[in-house]
């Protein structure tokens, strides 16, 4: 067993603090990896904070941290995908069953016996898996990434859940090129949404609530931007768009952007709010519209995802800090006070 230095929450009220938790020994299938960069995603307060219980209840202590870019430092025997020395990724999963449909579909995410990254069921040590905050962690190859060389990799972390939970739903609906598609909500998802669509060769409008967000849209890549507030620009775009990406987590009012669908059009919720939003059946019927949702990707679409980004040169807008500073950056996150993810420096855990 190896122990390796990591930031915990001991508790749904706790603050995160220096921990040292176990990792598996290097099996014949595992990549171990020294991790450099680790995102913040708004799971890992939902989970540190237990806002998730009904769903999937915390254990403690909490790792979490499933944005992780780091440099390969050993591989099992039987590895033959990757070697020291190669820069990776690991996502949300680090493991599945391998032969339900799910995983014989590409679809890891969606196995019913799928290991993530942290506050998962961990079959090789027993209790629960840790993530990203931390200086390493051990990855079945399968479940490991390759990042494109050409791209920064503190902006690159927060692709492997930002990125690929924006990326998965746009691709799977079809070809964009010439379509009005439509973002909500301009945060670490948002922003991510605007610059695939975009790449994807959308016309790409932003719903926002903050004005002065509206400059930084069109910075990121927006055609234009609709203040959701303003009934009269809503009314304007009322029956205009193909397809609508939703990634707002608060409560908020589904139907009036139905109401911006075209014939055959989507809206696809990747944020996920507390409370269920009330729907419309009108609003769907007439106009034949669909509401679905999307959580992340496969390994397979998540690699694609990553390939893209390098041919494409994209990367998440990011603020890098030291481990020290996430307590802090919890509190701004929930303030919204980040454009738009932070990266941790993980080189910063071997001052503690």
């Amino acid at each position: 067993m190896i122990h390796a230095k990591a930031y915990s929450a001991a508790s749904a009220t706790s603050p995160l603090a220096l921990d040292t938790i176990p990792r598996r020994e290097t099996t014949e299938h595992d990549v171990q990896i020294e991790i450099l960069y680790c995102g913040i995603c708004h799971s890992d307060l939902h989970t540190v904070r237990n806002e998730w219980s009904s769903v999937m209840a915390t254990t403690y202590p909490c790792v979490p941290g499933h944005e992780i870019v780091g440099r390969v430092t050993a591989v099992g025997a039987a590895v033959n995908l990757f070697k020291p020395g190669e820069m990776v990724g690991v996502g949300c999963l680090v493991d599945s069953d391998h032969n339900c449909p799910s995983c014989q579909a590409n679809l890891e995410q969606f196995c019913q016996n799928a290991t993530f990254t942290y506050n998962s069921p961990d079959k090789h040590l027993g209790g629960v898996t840790y993530g990203g905050y931390s200086e390493s962690i051990v990855v079945d190859e399968q479940f490991v990434l390759r990042v494109p060389g050409n791209l920064d990799l503190a902006g690159v972390a927060p692709l492997l859940c930002a990125g690929i939970t924006t990326y998965s739903p746009m691709r799977r609906w079809g070809d964009l090129k010439g379509k009005k598609v439509g973002v909500v909500g301009l945060g670490g998802l948002g922003h991510m949404g605007v610059k695939f669509a975009r790449a994807f060769g959308a016309r790409v409008v932003v719903f926002t609530t903050s004005p002065g967000k509206k400059d930084d849209a069109l910075r990121l890549g927006a055609h234009e931007v609709i203040i959701s507030t303003d009934a009269e620009q809503m009314r304007q775009h009322a029956g205009s768009f193909d397809f609508i990406l939703d990634t707002i987590s608060a409560d908020h009012d589904i139907n009036a952007y139905l109401q911006m669908l075209s014939l055959d059009g989507n809206i696809t919720l990747v944020g996920a709010p507390e409370k269920p939003l009330p729907v419309s059946a009108f609003a769907l019927i007439f106009g034949r519209k669909s509401l679905s949702g999307s959580l992340i990707g496969g390994i397979r679409e998540t690699q694609e995802m990553l390939d893209f980004c390098g041919e494409h040169n994209i990367i998440a807008d990011v603020e890098v800090i030291p481990i020290q500073k996430v307590n802090e950056a919890y509190q701004r996150m929930v303030e919204s006070d980040v454009k738009y993810r932070f990266s941790i420096d993980m080189a910063s855990l071997k001052s503690d």
